[in-house]
């Protein structure tokens, strides 16, 4: 028995530490399968981690989707050559430029969802910034309808040197309704599709990398009614006749730009050209007075200095030799050069022009109401302009191609532009002032053909009103004063056209109150062709195809603000084959000569009253074929004699 428990003694101790070997290898073993579950955990994490980096990184490879123009249909020779990496490179506000800016024009994420729908998991593609997604050089080219929401997303980089700065980010212009985030925070939002906006983004971003999504919404029409309730110019879902493609989303310009928390957010240009005065107000947020100085130049010669405080006027009185006033004949620029400062600490700088010119409306030596500039009684004379293009809609594919239509006109003779129910770039104004182009600038249209008004030109106080929703007419009055506020900068526009024809014309006399309340230094065309007013400035006559006095008031300066029309195909350079003008001829020569005659019969109108006159139009847009140039601008349809008669019949009116 004792040799037993000597035998098992061992055992057990062996039993024992055997057990308690499996104890450990158990707990051993746990910790392994744990150790592992907790790896493979993490690793699984890390994947999907860096996977939806991937997924992201890939989101925001704008190289994984191919951009090119989309589409059949006629292009410019500027759209064909166009590079996605250099669009609209130039600076977009000449009339406040500063040194340091950011273009994010170029490529950026798209997607087409339905408006209650959340930020998208995948995007449809690329899209070509500042291009309507309707247009062929978005890459897009896709019908937006009115319950749509348009996603716009891409990534951008903060300079290091802007450490410390505000950053604003400025859109030229964004059709109708958007929404922008950065960095997937709401920052703010803006309606209207015609006026430049900008928001401050400093507590939203960071130095480095930084994300931007912008949401757009934009009913353009309805089957109920045109234009129900935010001004929408020609565009239509439905484009036939004289109504065209709409143009969505960002059509504009979008930059950054650093600044200080006090900056000179605009100049108010108040010249006295009586007084051969140049009277800037800079304007700085919350009426602050900030210390400014600035000078002006003439052909880089230095004609005068001034110092003052911002929100007030600050004059420079100029010399005979240097008074230069602009005309279509001279457009004489002068720089500004401005610093803003608190003490010595220079707070803004920036770069600027101005002209000095005066417009009024004054009986002639025969006592009719004629468009004076600058104390002479002024023929205006050109054509209507639709800012249409067949491939970038209502973004030209490039200034090139916006100065060659500008450049083109001043050729052949015309001191005008209309530029009807569309605004333009901030550049495009600039080079009418630099050119030397006159600009009527009409407000976009809406609520055509709705709420019981009725249209009468052939007679004063003719017609009635359209009855317009609350919302249509704040969104009007909204817009329109945006616009204002936006252009009144630009000297070359002289005439403010808040409707065309009776197309949603409302409260009449109240809109023309409004916008001399705006911009008391311009005239007022309150509705061209439309229902005549005596609170205008204006008798505007619309006649197709010939010119002809219609009717006459005294009092208003007689002018007609379309006619015209005539039209040529010209092959291989149509947008489609069902093709209109409003009188249709054979060959350039027949469109040259007929021109011609009208240009006559408006010289024989001249001395009975009329003052200016509006050829419809400077290209084909769509199915109109009625343009002096197609609508790809490769073919100019008329002879540059006409230039002689342009010449002729605004001399007619010289005294």
């Amino acid at each position: 028995m004792e040799e037993q428990d000597s035998i098992s003694e061992p055992f057990r101790k062996t039993l024992h530490g055997e057990l308690q070997d499996n104890k450990w290898k158990k707990i051993a073993y746990i910790f392994f399968v744990i150790l592992v579950l907790a790896v493979a955990g993490a690793a699984i994490i890390i994947f999907l981690y860096f996977s939806k980096d991937i997924e992201d990184e890939n989101d925001n490879d704008n190289s994984i989707w191919k951009w090119e123009p989309k589409g059949d249909r006629i292009k410019t020779s500027w759209g064909k050559k166009l590079d996605p990496n250099k669009v609209w490179q130039e600076y977009p506000r000449p009339q406040l430029e500063r040194k340091d800016w950011i273009n994010l024009n170029g490529l950026w994420k798209y997607h087409i969802s339905k408006q209650d729908d959340a930020y998208p998991l995948k995007f449809d593609g690329n899209i070509l910034v500042p291009f309507p997604i309707e247009s062929s050089l978005s890459g897009v080219m896709k019908t937006f309808n009115k319950d749509d929401l348009l996603w716009y997303d891409r990534e951008f980089e903060i300079p290091k040197e802007w450490e410390g700065k505000n950053i604003l980010i400025n859109f030229g212009a964004v059709d109708w309704k958007c929404e922008l985030f950065i960095n997937r925070k709401r920052v703010g939002e803006h309606t209207g599709g015609y006026s430049s906006f900008y928001f401050d983004i400093t507590e939203y971003a960071v130095i480095g990398k930084n994300n931007i999504t912008v949401k757009v919404i934009d009913i353009t029409d309805t089957s109920n009614s045109w234009g129900k309730y935010q001004p929408v110019g020609k565009q239509t879902i439905t484009p036939n006749g004289i109504w065209y493609t709409p143009a969505s989303g960002i059509w504009q310009t979008v930059w950054l730009e650093p600044i200080n928390k006090n900056y000179i957010e605009k100049l108010e240009i108040n010249n006295d050209f009586d007084n051969k005065e140049i009277k800037i107000n800079f304007k700085v947020g919350n009426d602050l007075k900030l210390n400014v100085e600035y000078s002006v130049e003439f052909n880089n010669k230095v004609v005068g200095n001034a110092k003052g405080v911002s929100n007030e006027d600050i004059s420079i009185k100029l010399t005979d030799e240097n008074f230069k006033p602009w005309s279509p004949s001279e457009p004489n620029l002068y720089i500004i050069k401005a610093r803003l400062l608190n003490s010595s600490e220079e707070l803004d700088s920036i770069t600027s022009y101005t002209t000095i010119r005066k417009i009024e409306s004054k009986p002639d030596s025969n006592g009719i109401l004629r468009i004076f500039l600058n104390n002479k009684p002024l023929f205006n004379m050109g054509p209507l302009d639709q800012g249409y293009w067949p491939d970038g809609i209502y973004t030209p594919p490039s200034e090139e191609a916006m100065l060659y239509d500008i450049n083109q006109l001043k050729s052949l003779g015309f001191n005008t532009i209309r530029k009807h129910v569309k605004t333009e770039f901030f550049r495009y104004y600039y080079h009418c002032d630099k050119i030397g182009m006159v600009v009527w600038q009409d407000m976009p249209s809406g609520n055509v053909g709705s709420g019981g008004g009725s249209w009468d030109s052939s007679h004063m106080d003719g017609g009635t009103d359209t009855q317009r929703t609350q919302e249509s007419k704040d969104n009007y009055y909204k817009e329109w004063g945006e616009i204002i506020e936006n252009l009144k900068f630009f000297q070359c526009i002289i005439i403010w056209t808040p409707f065309n024809e009776a197309w949603g014309q409302f409260e009449t006399e109240a809109v023309v109150q409004f916008t001399r309340g705006k911009d008391n230094s311009r005239l007022v065309n309150a509705a061209s062709g439309g229902n005549h007013r005596i609170i205008s400035d204006f008798l505007d006559l619309h006649t197709y195809p010939g010119p002809s006095y219609i009717l006459k008031n005294t009092s208003l300066i007689n002018v007609i603000g379309e006619y015209g029309g005539l039209g040529l195909e010209i092959k291989n350079h149509t947008w489609k084959d069902d093709n209109w003008g409003y009188q249709v001829l054979n060959d350039k020569i027949e469109l040259t000569n007929r021109y011609i005659e009208f240009i006559n019969d408006l010289i024989n109108l001249v001395p009975q009253g009329i003052s200016a006159a509006i050829y419809t139009q400077t290209t084909d847009v769509e199915g109109e074929i009625n343009g002096l140039m197609t609508y790809d601008r490769y073919d100019l349809k008329v002879y540059d004699i006409i230039k002689e008669y342009n010449k002729k019949l605004i001399e007619s009116l010289v005294e």
